[in-house]
């Protein structure tokens, strides 16, 4: 068990993934052989539940991707079971308190860290892997290998956002620009000194920890921004949007020739 993103952001090498919405294993495949580092599999605005989101992580692993989910909601069930099933970290919406976060540490992390329940599945080789005996060995990489990262996205996250970054157990950030845009009252303007404002308090806070930033960017020249100003990861947007604007430049091409 080995989150290579996880080693990259530890070598500060800078990291890039998508968001996942094509729903089959050929997609994760072909994602495989284009050079990202992760998927991450939505199952809040997406529509996979946890056999199909099995399925993604194992292909994805195999393709040499880490398989990242962002969960539904804050509940114990949504971490556990899709730990269980072999995500290797985990992107979950919507927080807004400390006891928030302090909650989902408390069910993603095994003792001594937090009160994850244990169960030979599929992320632990079904009890046949080498890396699950003993327990404590194999809890202590789960917790090492496996991240819990909040998203930035509410004002309640972002006035809390220090205190956060320094929970032991939380593993970085991501920054959810259109929401976050949009609890600040600016729908999708970036460029508002308040937006900025908060991009560099949540930089700042994560900086202090050395903890890494990551963020979602909807089209090259913000994600080559995101960077300059900072961020760790950038989640370029989604495979479907991905595809779409491909094809949309190759038939506009065709037809102007």
């Amino acid at each position: 068990m080995i989150n290579y993103t996880r080693i990259k952001m530890l070598n500060k090498e800078k990291t890039i993934g998508t968001f996942f919405e094509l729903g089959t294993a050929n997609a994760v495949e072909g994602l495989g052989y284009s050079g990202l580092d992760y998927i991450i599999i939505d199952t809040e605005h997406g529509p996979f539940a946890e056999e199909s989101a099995m399925e993604f992580i194992r292909t994805a692993k195999l393709s040499k991707l880490t398989p990242f989910v962002r969960i539904k909601d804050i509940t114990r069930p949504s971490v556990l079971r899709m730990l269980d099933i072999g995500a290797e970290g985990l992107i979950v919406p919507c927080v807004e308190t400390v006891e928030e976060v302090k909650n989902l540490v408390k069910w993603g992390k095994y003792a001594p860290m937090g009160e994850r329940g244990f169960f030979y599945g599929r992320a632990a080789g079904y009890g046949y892997e080498d890396f699950t005996s003993p327990l404590s060995e194999y809890f202590n990489k789960c917790n090492i290998e496996t991240m819990i990262i909040p998203q930035c996205e509410t004002l309640g996250c972002l006035e809390n956002i220090e205190e956060i970054m320094l929970i032991d157990g939380v593993d970085g950030i991501f920054v959810g620009p259109y929401d976050l845009s949009i609890a600040l009252g600016k729908p999708g303007q970036f460029n508002t000194d308040e937006f900025t404002e908060a991009l560099s308090r949540i930089l700042k806070a994560c900086i202090n920890v050395n903890k890494p930033a990551m963020i979602f960017a909807n089209d090259l020249e913000t994600a080559i921004k995101d960077f300059n100003i900072g961020f760790d990861s950038v989640a370029m947007g989604t495979d479907i949007a991905a595809l779409t604007n491909s094809f949309m430049s190759i038939v506009n091409k065709i037809r102007k020739e």
